[in-house]
């Protein structure tokens, strides 16, 4: 059972009545809720200092570091849900797919996926290939009590356009040359690594997962009608797999827009939106029935604290009307942040929604 079921007739769980979980729900909340993207990771003294001499994929395989590593945040910013430190290529090493994690440059793919015989490196994800998550997940809610843990995994399209690529890729254009000359094999891709990502989701969820958000980091690369022809049926597949879990589905992208709309339709509960599209802009390209989440640009927090106050403002502002809001910045915590920024903003954002 994941940790935000709460069947009828029987006791709700720790974490079923938090603010976040409430928020993803578009119930009434105590305060508007607060996470961070990365905000487990490189911003953080304590984390560089576990960190130390360990490569990425490495810490992301040690239980007892994942759990502390994600438990930082927390302890230091007083947010309202962690995120799993783990990393969107996690899976596919899991399966393994020879690839590691270049420091500076990111993820880089031995062999790059180009034909169909280049296929056969995506077996099926099985608990045992990451019995590692449900260890720590294990660790972790023993910890966290009544704050959610969100559980995460890389999109389709984007761990396609790494695997295509061969790494991090600015123009997509090996991808895009797949999906566009040989539209079968490209279905077939993603459609493969839709069963991989959603498998990678059900361990978490089934460890204890409050939530789970899928980044699809790439995706604003796409035309609409691109996406809902080649990539929308795969992210779909992924959210009905986990939807009889009942947990909040999260739906990320960077300069999605333009898809704001299609990302919501492919099944999310709630929509991430960064920081190019106010909230209440985004709201009407989402349409009804969904939460959002955002969007103050991560740039925004190298400005004093004045400027950092009055765009938050905005954001708030801008979400007054929202079915529900989960506040976060539009991308991810950036490595030089100062860690007490984020935690007066964590405090900015309680008590100027306190309700």
């Amino acid at each position: 059972m994941s940790a935000n079921h709460s069947p009828a007739g029987q006791q709700p769980t720790a974490t079923y009545e938090s603010a976040f979980l409430k928020a993803c729900r578009r119930e009434p909340v105590p305060h508007t809720p607060v996470w961070f993207m990365r905000q487990a990771g490189r911003s953080l003294p304590e984390y560089l200092k576990v960190r130390e001499g360990i490569p990425m994929l490495e810490s992301c395989a040690r239980p007892d570091l994942v759990a502390e590593i994600t438990l930082q945040p927390v302890r230091r910013h007083h947010v309202d849900a962690a995120i799993y430190y783990s990393d969107i290529v996690v899976p596919l090493k899991a399966i393994g797919v020879d690839l590691d994690i270049k420091p500076g440059v990111g993820p880089v793919v031995q062999n790059p996926i180009r034909t169909r015989a280049d296929l056969a490196q995506l077996r099926d994800l099985t608990p045992e290939d990451v019995w590692y998550v449900t260890e720590a997940i294990g660790l972790l809610t023993a910890e966290l009590g009544e704050t959610p843990l969100i559980g995460f995994a890389g999109a389709p399209f984007t761990l396609a356009s790494y695997l295509v690529e061969g790494g991090p890729s600015k123009n997509h254009e090996h991808t895009k040359a797949l999906m566009y000359s040989d539209p079968q094999l490209w279905a077939d891709l993603l459609d493969r690594l839709a069963e991989i990502t959603s498998a990678f989701l059900k361990v978490q969820i089934e460890a204890g997962a409050s939530a789970v958000q899928l980044f699809d980091s790439w995706v604003g690369a796409l035309a609409p009608a691109d996406y809902r022809r080649s990539v929308m049926p795969a992210s779909a597949k992924v959210f009905d797999s986990v939807a009889s879990y009942g947990v909040p589905r999260i739906h990320f992208g960077v300069g999605t827009g333009e898809l704001l709309g299609l990302m919501g339709e492919a099944g999310a509960d709630v929509v991430g939106v960064d920081w190019r599209v106010p909230l209440d802009e985004a709201a009407r390209r989402v349409g009804p029935g969904k939460a959002l989440q955002g969007n103050l640009d991560p740039a925004v927090l190298y400005a004093s604290t004045e400027a950092v106050e009055a765009k938050t403002r905005e954001v708030l502002d801008a979400a007054a009307g929202l079915e529900g809001h989960v506040f976060n910045l539009g991308h991810g915590v950036m490595p030089s942040m100062d860690p007490d920024v984020l935690s007066r903003l964590v405090e900015y954002v309680h008590t100027q929604t306190a309700r």
